[in-house]
């Protein structure tokens, strides 16, 4: 693949900043060691609190939370960081989930789910589920859930179970997310060696949440796996185009459309997985983070503005 072509230079200056930190072959260091360096790119790209937002972290029916709120709120979001489910945490998405909050209006709960390999699957959907457990009885307003990456997924999985659960939930916008794994789509293929993320990461994220082998037919693992699409709620999905994962999102989307769901698939070309923290340093990316901003304002107020 010819990235010259497709990633503009911005995005490689963002690639190459992120890989100063964050080095090629951090798979195969030890956790400990991908985890300081990942929180050390994160620090990098760090970029504060927006004026007005409050912070306080909190704990949800046992699951460490980052709370923002800027004035009255008329919706919550429930946020799930990416990393891979191995690193991330409060601090990782910190400016992300404050910069949706300030430009919402709505609060939003930041969950710190439990890490592999430490914590093994369940574990992160056990502590995403309970959280967003807890906000529906802690706090009066809908929900809109919201994740990148593996955040994504938990996102996904939490919706899928929901129903029938819990009730109040809105939307989910979905990031970058990974929702199968399926190693031989398309983009597996054409992806394999993308800036930020490679097939053979992809492949070791999937394996260590587990341990091992992988779970069939468990939504709460990989939500493309669930037999049933319906009742959930309207869904926005944002892929990046140079991503061994892209095709998990139209995956998703055709068959939440099969089933009768309000869903959208954005593509966004010329980005790739993580590109979040590029917002402030690249225009496609900064027209990106507002259109997912938008995609929660607009799911927290029952509007659908999709064609």
């Amino acid at each position: 693949m010819d990235y010259d072509k497709l990633i503009d230079d911005e995005i490689r200056a963002f690639i190459d900043r992120t890989n100063s930190y964050y080095p090629a072959d951090a798979v195969t260091r030890t956790i400990s060691e991908q985890r300081q360096v990942y929180d050390a790119m994160c620090r990098a790209f760090f970029q504060g609190y927006p004026e007005g937002v409050g912070v306080t972290d909190i704990t949800a029916d046992g699951v460490p939370c980052r709370l923002y709120s800027a004035g009255d709120p008329s919706v919550t979001v429930v946020y799930f960081h990416g990393g891979g489910f191995v690193v991330g945490g409060l601090d990782s998405h910190d400016d992300v989930c404050a910069e949706l909050c300030q430009q919402t209006g709505y609060r939003v709960l930041s969950v710190d789910y439990r890490l592999a390999p430490e914590h093994k699957h369940p574990a992160a959907f056990d502590d995403a589920f309970a959280a967003t457990a807890w906000a529906a009885g802690q706090f009066p307003e809908p929900i809109v859930l919201a994740g990148d990456s593996a955040g994504g997924n938990l996102a996904a999985a939490v919706a899928h179970h929901a129903r029938g659960r819990l009730k109040g939930i809105l939307g989910q916008v979905l990031i970058y997310p990974g929702l199968g794994f399926d190693p031989d789509s398309a983009s597996m293929h054409d992806h394999a060696e993308a800036p930020l993320l490679t097939r053979e990461e992809v492949l070791f994220y999937r394996t260590i949440r587990t341990g091992g082998g992988l779970p069939k037919d468990d939504p709460t693992f990989a939500p493309l796996d669930d037999s049933d699409f319906g009742d959930l709620p309207p869904t926005v999905i944002f892929t990046a185009d140079c991503d061994p994962i892209r095709d998990d999102g139209p995956r998703y989307r055709d068959r939440l459309r099969a089933a009768g769901v309000p869903v959208e698939w954005i593509n966004e070309e010329g980005l790739v997985h993580g590109y979040l923290r590029a917002r402030a340093s690249s225009e496609r990316a900064r027209h990106s983070f507002e259109r997912i901003s938008l995609a929660i304002e607009a799911l927290g107020q029952g509007i659908w503005p999709y064609g």
